[in-house]
């Protein structure tokens, strides 16, 4: 019986230099510019530079149709969306995650700003955190300034009704980047509310439901151990803070300021009893959470099953 290699796994290879080759390149989508050629789009999109220097962007969508009250263009809640990729794939401009985007920012209604964040192993944690906070600051600096903010932010979006949304580690991200924000000035931006859609947190104690899920087909845990061994910094182990939120005694004050969190799991991912232990800790701390737990599914069956991602957007769409 041959030796499972999560590398083969995740169809990578570790290069002598610390970055991975990545043999999977998923279709990709174009931005449709801020006047496209066609009159079909219900979704317009264009991508922005964050850092040059970190080589991040985003990618920023409208309603081609804003909504208006009595004339004028009613104000849309503006979503940061952190995609998932477990550390080390995928992008928002890959045709998967660029047509789920467009729906929430059609079907919300929202702005929406995808955040093309640095990759691990080549940028370990907390870069992707650093990475949030910048693109949550750059939408800060577009609302405060009236005259040359992008006009998407500055006279379609509504500051105070700001959501974090993240998936698998984009959920850990957002949830991450909220903790953060809370030493930094945002006015007048305000974060009306988090969404972790099947947060990837780990730790060196096993739960139940990883030893059940062992050599679950899409997320085995020799898989999960490699991934947080690619993006956590170098010489930690998966009780560090990043990973391990529970064993971080010094967030329970910001925790109590956290606000509003919807979280998404599934009964048949891995992940699943770690996930409900991080809602029972948010909520021995008095923070509003929604959870919506499904016993069927397995993690990142929203990429699949577009019947559970229709689900998961009417998550979204209530919550906001």
């Amino acid at each position: 019986m041959s030796k499972f290699d999560p590398y083969e796994h995740l169809n990578v290879s570790l290069n002598h230099d610390g970055s991975l080759t990545r043999y999977v390149k998923l279709p990709t989508s174009a931005a449709t510019g801020e006047s496209p050629q066609h009159a079909a789009h219900s979704v317009l999109s264009k991508d922005v530079t964050l850092n040059p220097d970190k080589k991040t962007w985003m990618r920023l969508y409208r309603p081609a149709k804003l909504p208006s009250n009595d004339n004028s263009v009613a104000r849309l809640p503006i979503i940061l969306f952190f995609h998932p990729g477990s550390w080390i794939s995928m992008s928002v401009a890959e045709s998967i995650i660029h047509e789920s985007t467009n729906r929430v920012s059609s079907e919300v209604p929202a702005i929406v700003v995808a955040v093309e964040f640095r990759l691990a192993p080549e940028s370990r944690l907390p870069a992707q955190y650093e990475d949030a906070i910048d693109a949550i600051l750059w939408v800060r600096t577009q609302a405060a300034d009236r005259i040359h903010g992008d006009q998407w932010i500055r006279d379609y979006g509504d500051f105070s009704r700001c959501y974090l949304y993240g998936s698998c580690s984009g959920a850990n991200i957002a949830f991450n980047a909220a903790l953060r924000l809370q030493e930094l000035h945002i006015h007048p931006l305000k974060v009306a509310g988090i969404i972790l859609n099947q947060p990837f947190f780990g730790a060196k104690q096993r739960t139940k439901s990883e030893l059940k899920l062992a050599t679950d087909q899409y997320f085995p845990l020799p898989v999960q151990d490699l991934l947080w061994e690619l993006a956590l910094p170098v010489g930690t182990d998966r009780d560090h803070r990043f990973s391990n939120p529970l064993m971080d005694k010094s967030i329970e004050k910001k925790l109590k300021n956290l606000g509003r969190c919807l979280v998404v799991g599934f009964g048949g991912d891995p992940l699943i009893d770690r996930q409900q232990g991080f809602v029972k800790m948010l909520v021995q701390e008095g923070v509003p959470v929604e959870a919506r737990f499904d016993d069927v599914g397995f993690h990142g069956i929203d990429l699949i099953d577009s019947r559970r991602a229709t689900a998961i957007l009417t998550f979204i769409k209530d919550f906001v």
